[in-house]
């Protein structure tokens, strides 16, 4: 472990410039997913009817409820199958809306590529929910 902060002290510059890159890395690829919005970015762009919702949740947590009355539901696994679907939708802005905010991502770049404008709702339903906003059945 030592020689690990030996090696940092000495190549410092070295170590700053991966640390950038890979930082860069990841933003990069943040965007490329899609914006992520807050609960309340996301209210405000559905409540302009400037978004479609579409939830990615499996069957069995979409039961449970949504963030909006006409959200499609489209599992995460199902959507670039099911991709043809979201083509009215095109004009308006995609809102991906999952559990916790871990399959978005995958979602969003693979929308973005076939020339989606796609958004990610912050923290999924678990941070909707952890915030006091209602689901609809």
């Amino acid at each position: 472990m030592e020689q690990f902060f030996v090696f940092v002290g000495e190549q410092w510059l070295l170590v700053s410039v991966l640390i950038a890159l890979v930082f860069g890395y990841f933003w990069t690829e943040g965007t490329k997913a899609g914006k992520v919005l807050s609960s309340h970015a996301a209210t405000l762009l559905i409540n302009n009817d400037e978004a479609h919702v579409l939830d990615i949740r499996e069957a069995k947590e979409y039961k449970q409820g949504s963030i909006v009355k006409n959200a499609m539901h489209i599992p995460h696994n199902r959507v670039v199958e099911r991709m043809s679907e979201l083509e009215p939708h095109k004009a308006k802005t995609i809102l991906l809306v999952d559990q916790m905010g871990h399959h978005a991502a995958a979602v969003g770049r693979s929308l973005q590529a076939k020339g989606f404008t796609v958004s990610r709702l912050q923290g999924g339903v678990a941070e909707w929910t952890n915030q006091k906003l209602p689901l609809i059945k």
